[in-house]
Order: structure tokens, then C-alpha cells, then sequence
């Protein structure tokens, strides 16, 4: 795997501090909501807990800055009203976060089924997020928890049916 590229900003020791100005603080809060999405991604992760406070996206150990547990939260919420995150947990401390929208998945997915004659079989998830078919599609090595979510999207659209055997799932697409 290539080495992250960071963003200039990331080298900014005021960019891990919650900016007063409320126009700074917004476009701050941009920053770092794109970044975590990229990092995320480019890491291949979908939890993230608040308190990971080694997690280079949390700390730059070249300047020695570390986000607050506040900011963290903050850019966070912003994401979940984006539709890119939601939480795990009632104290807010583990989250979900998805690249792209839970919408946008199960139409990656569902267009796929369809460019491929997949309708009215059924797949089990393990082939849609990690199967050989997969390989070069946006949601490969997708986290199965985020596809089920996706799919229940779909579900109620009326495009797929969830099927549960034996603690596993499968789906069948319409």
C-alpha cells in the first residue's frame, strides 16, 4: 500500500485546535472531515473510537499535536449529518464511518448486480464486499456490518431481499 498523503494543514500545529472564528472553524471542520474520509479509506478501516488517541489521523507525532476527544466528536457529528458516519455506541465514543453514503453504496452494489446479470440470484455478502468479481469496484473489502446497512437501503426500495441462514446473510436482488 502507497504512503498516506498528508495535507499541508496537517503540518499546522493550529489546525489540531478548534478554531474560534466561526468561518476558520467551519472550513476547519471541512478539512478534517474530508481527511478522515480519505485516511479511512485509504486505510481500509470503518470503526474509529475517540478515543484511539495513537491513531496518526488523531496525532502527529512530528509536531507533536494531538485533536482534542472535543474536535474528534465534532468532525464526527458533521460527518454523520453528511450521511458518512454514524455511532456504535450511546456515549458517542465508537463509530461507524462510511466513504461513501450508505445510499451510494447499495447503488454501487445494485448497479453492479445489474451489469452483471445478477438479478433474482442470491449472493452472500462475503462475495459482494471480498469476492473475486469485486476486486476492482469501489466497495471491495467493504465492512460487512456497512454493506448489510447499505442493503437494508435497498430492502426498502423494494431492489433486494436480506435472507439470514445460520448467522450469516445473503441477498437476493430484484
Amino acid at each position: 500500500m502507497a504512503e498516506f498523503q498528508w495535507p499541508w494543514e496537517y503540518t499546522f500545529p493550529p489546525f489540531f485546535t478548534l478554531q474560534t472564528h466561526d468561518e476558520t472553524r467551519q472550513q476547519q471542520l471541512n478539512v478534517w472531515s474530508d481527511l478522515f474520509l480519505k485516511y479511512l479509506k485509504h486505510t481500509n478501516q470503518f470503526l474509529i473510537g475517540i478515543n484511539d488517541q495513537n491513531l496518526p489521523l488523531f496525532w502527529n507525532e512530528s509536531i507533536k499535536r494531538r485533536l482534542s476527544s472535543e474536535l474528534i466528536l465534532l468532525i464526527l457529528e458533521r460527518l454523520q449529518n453528511t450521511g458518512h458516519a454514524a455511532p456504535l455506541d450511546k456515549r458517542r465514543q465508537e463509530w461507524q464511518v462510511y466513504w461513501y453514503t450508505l445510499e451510494e453504496y447499495g447503488n454501487m452494489v445494485y448497479d453492479w448486480i445489474q451489469q452483471t446479470g445478477q438479478t433474482n440470484t442470491i449472493c452472500t455478502l462475503y462475495e459482494i464486499a471480498s469476492g473475486d468479481s469485486t476486486t476492482q469496484l469501489e466497495f471491495h473489502g467493504m465492512d460487512e456490518a456497512v454493506l448489510l446497512k447499505a442493503l437494508r437501503l435497498l430492502e426498502e426500495k423494494g431492489k433486494c431481499e436480506l435472507i439470514e441462514m445460520d448467522g450469516s446473510h445473503g441477498v437476493k436482488f430484484f
